[in-house]
């Protein structure tokens, strides 16, 4: 069964909640509290689960977690790795969250030979003519792009043609891929821009 976009993103929210602990049952009250959701919506999206996780005091919540996981697939490791080593992208070579779950940082990418030699890294770094051959080898799925907004389509490009499935992208521009390749575009100054959008409505 086909689960839509807005239904998968509520369950990434409560699989957050799940993770954080706490009661071993949780019932469709306790969640519409602690998201905000309407208690149909909560049972409407449990129900794309399949899954035996209800109880008479609510539902399992470790049977839960591991459902929504098993659905969305995110009960494996993905490997993943970051393209352009600046500031940001050496940054998150020595993201703690890469180091344990289900995602793993296997390699990073710059075009700046020296600086690949240079940096001090946890992981192993290449220049970017390697991308085809490094990703291929270690079956890389997702990539972080963290490079200048001038050089982002092309890394894209290239990231593609290596067999990357989903980008993370940095860049403030918006990337031209193929339909199969999921891109999630995360820029700073949009995401201040909702806040303010959304701060200065409410006090109107």
């Amino acid at each position: 069964m086909e689960i839509p976009e807005p239904a998968k993103e509520r369950l990434l929210y409560l699989l957050k909640l799940l993770e954080k602990g706490g009661s071993a049952t949780l019932t469709s009250a306790q969640i519409e509290s602690l998201a905000g959701w309407s208690r149909d919506s909560i049972r409407k999206d449990i129900s794309y689960l399949a899954a035996d996780i209800g109880k008479a005091s609510g539902y399992d919540s470790a049977a839960l977690e591991n459902a929504i996981k098993k659905t969305l697939r995110l009960d494996r490791i993905q490997k993943i790795c970051v393209v352009g080593l600046g500031r940001l992208g050496s940054a998150y070579l020595n993201f703690g969250a890469f180091q344990h779950g289900e995602f793993e940082l296997t390699a990073g990418f710059d075009a700046n030979v020296n600086r690949v030699e240079i940096l001090s890294s946890p992981v192993p770094l290449y220049p970017t003519y390697k991308m085809n051959e490094v990703i291929n080898r270690f079956a890389i799925e997702i990539s972080l792009l963290c490079v200048p907004e001038d050089q982002a389509q092309l890394a894209a490009d290239k990231l593609i043609a290596a067999g990357i499935r989903g980008i993370v992208n940095f860049a403030p521009v918006v990337l031209k891929v193929p339909p199969e390749v999921a891109v999630r575009n995360v820029y700073v100054v949009d995401e201040l821009r909702s806040l303010s959008i959304r701060i200065h409505t409410e006090k109107a």
